[in-house]
């Protein structure tokens, strides 16, 4: 080793010591592996001479994250909607009309709603679900948007300066989305929503696309995503299972709660995918998903677990598990293996 790397491996030592030093006098927590690493990448920013301007954008992002997860955190075992629209939908028009009675109704169903804060179709889900059921993800702009009177000043209230960390807190915050028309807003966000859900980077949530009775604006859009991208083999098939279309409130709200009628949450071990659910399924329910699914299976077959598996570190308990060899690619169709987990609690027909 030369004079120069061995000066070099030293000080990386020194540094690396300090910082376990810092954060166990001043930091000290169950996860102090992570924030050692972040104070490491911020010492590598400075080794790298990172410029003022990409630095304030790191320590802007930075802040803003911390402070939306401390916002979202009381309120994490309560499931929220995503809801996107129009800021310029006047009261009296029958998206906003629509949105609002979507958002009373998922208020009746003990969810909360999340919105951009602003006007519209955002004043409308804040109307419905009242300021004690809603969050406002509030972006400044130079024009358009302001704060609606019902978040205002609120408690739940985000103020973002960037959109990708505003984006990320609509989704990762969220276990559904409502899209009503918008503008380039709602495209952007319906089609990001689609995109990380359609690439695993997101867990699987339902995104249903409400119209008002009668309306064209999803039927119009469906039409070219249908003929353009399907019909060009820009996207699968299963991919158009990811989503759901209506003009009907409570076909929407059903379409969103019953997502967890009797499926919980996911996440991998390893290369497993574990399903919790609400209640375990029978024997020949199990039988069934592994007859319709198995080609979405790499190697095994479905198997049922009663509790968390090793590398869960014991989340969700109580929740009896399924895991699968998923070929992580397949999305579509796990999301009407889902639906199919779900169909275990529906009543028979008579």
């Amino acid at each position: 080793m030369s004079e120069t790397e061995a000066h070099r491996s030293s000080a990386s030592s020194r540094r690396e010591q300090a910082i376990r030093e810092f954060v166990s006098d001043f930091a000290d927590c169950e996860d102090r592996e992570l924030l050692e690493d972040m104070l490491l990448t911020v010492c590598r920013l400075a080794s790298d001479g990172t410029g003022r301007g990409e630095l304030k954008i790191l320590s802007k992002a930075l802040a803003e994250l911390r402070y939306a997860f401390k916002v979202f955190a009381p309120y994490a075992e309560v499931r929220k909607v995503s809801m996107f629209g129009s800021a310029r939908t006047p009261m009296d028009h029958p998206d906003y009309l629509q949105a609002d009675r979507f958002a009373r109704r998922m208020r009746e169903q003990r969810w909360m709603v999340i919105t951009g804060a602003g006007d519209g179709i955002m004043h409308a889900g804040h109307v419905g679900a009242g300021r004690e059921g809603s969050f406002g993800v509030a972006i400044r702009l130079p024009f358009e948007q302001a704060t609606n009177p019902i978040i205002a000043k609120d408690a739940k209230l985000i103020n973002f300066k960037y959109f990708f960390t505003r984006k990320l807190m609509f989704l990762k915050e969220a276990s559904a989305v409502a899209l009503f028309p918008g503008g380039f807003g709602t495209q952007d966000e319906g089609f990001e929503a689609l995109t990380l859900v359609q690439t695993g980077k997101n867990q699987l949530i339902p995104i249903v696309l409400v119209d008002a009775p009668g309306g064209t604006y999803w039927p119009r859009w469906r039409d070219y995503v249908t003929s353009e991208l399907l019909g060009k083999g820009m996207i699968s098939p299963e991919d158009m299972n990811l989503l759901r279309m209506t003009d009907d409130v409570e076909t929407a709200v059903q379409e969103v709660v019953q997502f967890y009628r009797v499926y919980h949450s996911s996440r991998y071990v390893r290369n497993l995918l574990v399903l919790r659910l609400n209640e375990p399924l029978s024997e020949a329910r199990i039988e069934k998903l592994n007859d319709e699914f198995k080609h979405i299976i790499t190697t095994g077959q479905i198997e049922p677990r009663t509790g968390p598996i090793e590398g869960e570190e014991g989340e969700y308990p109580d929740k009896p598990r399924l895991t699968l060899h998923f070929d992580r690619k397949s999305i579509g169709y796990l999301r009407l293996m889902i639906d199919e987990i779900n169909e275990a609690r529906r009543p028979p027909a008579l």
